[in-house]
């Protein structure tokens, strides 16, 4: 099973890579809903989702790609392109499967060590998300960072999806298990079927690609954003006592925030150090920093989501 599931995965990853791999159609010619004329216009396809909604760590990453495409020179070459170092992003509307996502890319700034770009990804004429994200040259400057986590248990010690959800017949349980491009391991123990077995605002999580990603330091930057989307409001449920499976649970990102520190590899186990900070009024706020399996941090993030159950 383990190595039909690795095949599964890696078929996943390539697919996933497909689909990150927008395509230009040049610049707007006629003003529509969040977009301008003469913003440069790609399109994304969609990857399926059991819960039937586009996927939102999919439409960020597609709208961070259409950006880095205008930063790298007038044909969208990578060569000598600046890596994105932050993010902001808001979730507008629940995307539709069924339909491809219309990028468009709105150049802000090209200064001497920094570029900006805004994107508005569009469905039906309407905006579904609205991203503004930095990207700067390679420089020197200060060096600190916080310390990694300590005794935190390997991967290897620690049951996966697979594990955990493999032999369950049902379509969240094999999207998890078997067609996730991304291996995702809990320290603490997965939400998945039921709640942790003690509440806490905290948890640890060991991710990993299923296949190895090219080298090329702008995708594993986006696939780092592809991937954290699925974990970021966890520690919400894990300290209120709940589980993806409670019933009635109602949970969408509202929006995103990231910050890229150094280079990356995704197909290197990484290590989420993940923390919620509020939750009042159906919303929820958490963070996590990434680090790597040396103890070196990559990244950091926050998210708020809305997170709604029925009432006792």
């Amino acid at each position: 099973m383990a190595d039909t599931a690795r095949d599964q995965g890696a078929a996943r990853l390539a697919h996933l890579l497909h689909v990150l791999d927008v395509t230009a159609h040049g610049t707007v010619t006629e003003a529509g809903s969040g977009a301008n004329v003469g913003d440069d216009l790609f399109t994304g396809e969609t990857l399926h989702q059991p819960n039937g909604r586009v996927y939102g760590g999919q439409v960020l990453a597609q709208a961070l790609t259409a950006a880095w495409r205008t930063v790298g020179g007038p044909d969208g070459e990578r060569t000598g392109a600046r890596l994105p170092h932050s993010l902001h992003g808001y979730f507008l509307r629940a995307g539709d499967l069924d339909v491809p996502v219309d990028l468009t890319v709105e150049r802000l700034r090209d200064g001497r060590s920094f570029s900006a770009r805004r994107t508005h990804a569009i469905q039906h004429g309407r905006p579904i998300l609205s991203m503004i994200a930095s990207f700067q040259e390679q420089q020197d400057g200060i060096e600190f960072q916080a310390h990694a986590p300590r005794d935190v248990p390997p991967p290897e010690d620690v049951p996966g999806a697979l594990e955990t959800l493999g032999l369950i017949d049902h379509p969240q349980a094999r999207h998890w298990s078997h067609d996730s491009a991304f291996e995702v391991r809990h320290v603490e123990g997965a939400l998945f079927l039921g709640p942790a077995a003690e509440r806490s605002d905290r948890q640890h999580v060991w991710v990993r690609s299923r296949g190895q990603v090219p080298d090329d330091q702008f995708l594993h930057r986006a696939l780092l954003l592809y991937a954290c989307d699925q974990l970021m409001l966890e520690p919400v449920l894990r300290v209120a006592g709940h589980a993806w499976s409670s019933p009635g649970l109602s949970m969408a990102s509202l929006d995103h925030a990231m910050w890229w520190h150094r280079d990356v590899r995704v197909d290197d186990w990484l290590l989420f150090e993940q923390e919620a900070s509020s939750a009042q009024g159906g919303r929820g706020l958490a963070s996590a920093r990434v680090f790597t399996r040396d103890g070196v941090l990559v990244a950091s993030m926050s998210q708020e989501g809305m997170i709604r159950l029925p009432a006792a």
